[in-house]
């Protein structure tokens, strides 16, 4: 039985992630709130979206901090005063620090355009398309210190066609992304997403996925 889990999405974009977790919670397909959207940009999309929700959306501008740690920590500020129990990176610019991930110890969730651990990091597209690759994708992985290095929870591929270029393949991943990351956010609800945290090093957390496919195959177009 599903659980209403209490997210909290930090965006910095225009927040089309965003849109497809709040239409499939008002689908009925998604059993969670979104309690607050944050984000470090004045403007940016995301914002708009939560308030035409009905979410509280709130800024929280990493210009005005001395440094990321402190940004962080006004940012766990927010999601703490809202009851947040996970937290989802919808297209967050901004790399996260121990303050955070501390405070939400394996319950963040990230969504990344390419087959990690394939093209991590920045333009992961263009990545793909340089390397030569046939097939790139999405991945759903929960967070941890290093960039694009937490464990896998789920995966979603796409072919790469003759004449992409950097914008068709974002656009042809981005549907994949809107597509994978609410049914994660469920399963994550129905409790069957379990975190096994680290043993010993050089040992690194890992995830368990119980009574689902966590891949969503290659995209059918």
């Amino acid at each position: 039985m599903a659980l209403v889990i209490t997210l909290g999405v930090l965006a910095s974009g225009s927040g089309t992630n965003l849109q497809a977790v709040l239409d499939a919670i008002a689908a009925g397909k998604l059993d969670a709130r979104v309690a607050v959207v944050v984000s470090n940009v004045e403007g940016a999309g995301a914002l708009e979206r939560a308030r035409s929700a009905g979410v509280p959306a709130v800024v929280v501008d990493h210009g005005k901090h001395a440094d990321r740690r402190s940004f962080d920590a006004a940012v766990v500020d927010v999601l703490r005063a809202r009851g947040v129990e996970w937290v989802v990176l919808a297209g967050f610019m901004r790399l996260l620090t121990d303050v955070l991930l501390d405070a939400f110890p394996l319950r963040v969730v990230n969504i990344h355009p390419a087959l990690l651990p394939a093209f991590p990091g920045v333009h992961a597209q263009r990545q793909a398309l340089e390397y030569g690759v046939r097939v790139t994708g999405c991945t759903v992985h929960l967070v941890d210190r290093g960039t694009d290095t937490g464990p896998i929870v789920a995966q979603a591929a796409v072919r790469v066609r003759e004449g992409d270029d950097e914008e068709t393949l974002r656009l042809r991943i981005l549907r994949r992304e809107h597509e994978l990351l609410p049914r994660v956010l469920q399963w994550i609800a129905e409790g069957r997403v379990v975190a096994e945290p680290a043993g010993p090093p050089p040992a690194r957390p890992r995830v368990r996925v119980e009574g689902v496919s966590t891949s969503l195959g290659v995209d059918p177009d």
